[in-house]
C-alpha cells in the first residue's frame, strides 16, 4: 500500500513538472496531494491526524486557488498554455497559490505542525520532494509574475524563519522554520535567474535530506537527544553539525555558496537593503 501510495505521490509531482497545460499541472498536484495524506497518518495518532488534516486543507486550498486564477486567465485570454499567464488577478492569485504550498510567510504556520506531528520520514518527504511542484510552477510562471511581490515575499519569509527557529528545541520544528526562511531564499532568487534558483533548491534538498538521515538514524527528536549521542556516533554527529552550518551559510561550506551570489545579485541590483 505504502509502494502504491509513493508512485502515485512521484507520478503526480512529475506530471506536473512536465506539463504545459493548466489542467494537467493541477490534475497532477491533486495526484500528489492525496497520496501523501494517508503517509503522514498512518500512525493512527491524535498529532498525526491533525497533521494531515492540516496539510490537506491548506494544500487543498492552494489547488483551488491555482485552478481559479487558471480558469479565469482562461476565460479571459483563451489560453490553458502555463507560460501564457498575463491577466494581473490571475497571476497575483497564483503567487500567493504557490507561496502558501511550500509554506512562505504569511502562510507558514501549518509547516511547523505538520512536521511535529508527523513522522521523521514524513517530515522528509514534505521538506524536499514536495517543494518540487510549485518550484517548478514558478520557474515556469516566472516572467509573468510580479519580481516585487516575489522579493517581498521571500523577504518576509526569510526573516521570520531564521527567528522563529532560535527558539525551538524540537528537531522537526527547527527544520520546519529553516524550510521557511529557505523557501524565502528561493523566491528572492526567482527575480534574478532561473540557474541560480535550481542551484538553491538543489542545495537546500541535498543538506536537508542529509540532515533528516541523521535524525532519522540517531532517532532524535530533541536537541538534547542530538546532543547525548556524541558517545555513540561521533563521527555522525560532527557531521550533522557541519550539515547545519551549510544550511546556515556559514562560509566557506556549501550552503554558502547560494546565499552568497543571491546577495551579490541583489548588491547589483541597487537593493542593498534588500541583501542586508
Amino acid at each position: 500500500m505504502m509502494t502504491l501510495l509513493t508512485s502515485c505521490m512521484m507520478l503526480g509531482t512529475i506530471i506536473t513538472l512536465s506539463s504545459s497545460h493548466w489542467l494537467l499541472a493541477w490534475a497532477g498536484l491533486e495526484m500528489n496531494t492525496p497520496a501523501i495524506i494517508p503517509i503522514i497518518s498512518h500512525q493512527h495518532h491524535p498529532r498525526a491526524t491533525e497533521a494531515a488534516t492540516k496539510y490537506f486543507l491548506t494544500q487543498a486550498t492552494a489547488s483551488a486557488m491555482i485552478l481559479f486564477a487558471s480558469s479565469k486567465n482562461a476565460w479571459q485570454t483563451g489560453q490553458w498554455d502555463i507560460s501564457q499567464l498575463s491577466t494581473p488577478s490571475s497571476t497575483t492569485m497564483l503567487t500567493l497559490a504557490l507561496a502558501m504550498k511550500p509554506g512562505l510567510t504569511p502562510f507558514h504556520l501549518w509547516l511547523p505542525e505538520v512536521l511535529q506531528g508527523s513522522t521523521l520520514l514524513s517530515a522528509t518527504v514534505i521538506s524536499t520532494w514536495q517543494k518540487l511542484a510549485p518550484a517548478g510552477l514558478l520557474l515556469m510562471t516566472n516572467d509573468a509574475l510580479n519580481q516585487h511581490t516575489l522579493l517581498t515575499l521571500g523577504l518576509a519569509s526569510a526573516l521570520p524563519g531564521g527567528w522563529l527557529g532560535l527558539n525551538q528545541t524540537q528537531t522537526r520544528k527547527i527544520m520546519a522554520f529553516s524550510s521557511i526562511a529557505h523557501m524565502g531564499w528561493l523566491f528572492a532568487a526567482m527575480t534574478i535567474s532561473p540557474n541560480l534558483t535550481i542551484l538553491t533548491l538543489a542545495t537546500y534538498i541535498i543538506l536537508t535530506t542529509a540532515i533528516f538521515m541523521v535524525l532519522s538514524t540517531t532517532t532524535s527528536k530533541t536537541l538534547m537527544d542530538l546532543g547525548t549521542t556524541w558517545l555513540q556516533t561521533p563521527v555522525l554527529l560532527a557531521s550533522s553539525m557541519l550539515i547545519l552550518m551549510s544550511l546556515g551559510g556559514l562560509p566557506p561550506l556549501t550552503g554558502f555558496m547560494p546565499k552568497w551570489l543571491i546577495l551579490t545579485e541583489l548588491t547589483t541590483m541597487n537593493l542593498p537593503i534588500a541583501s542586508t
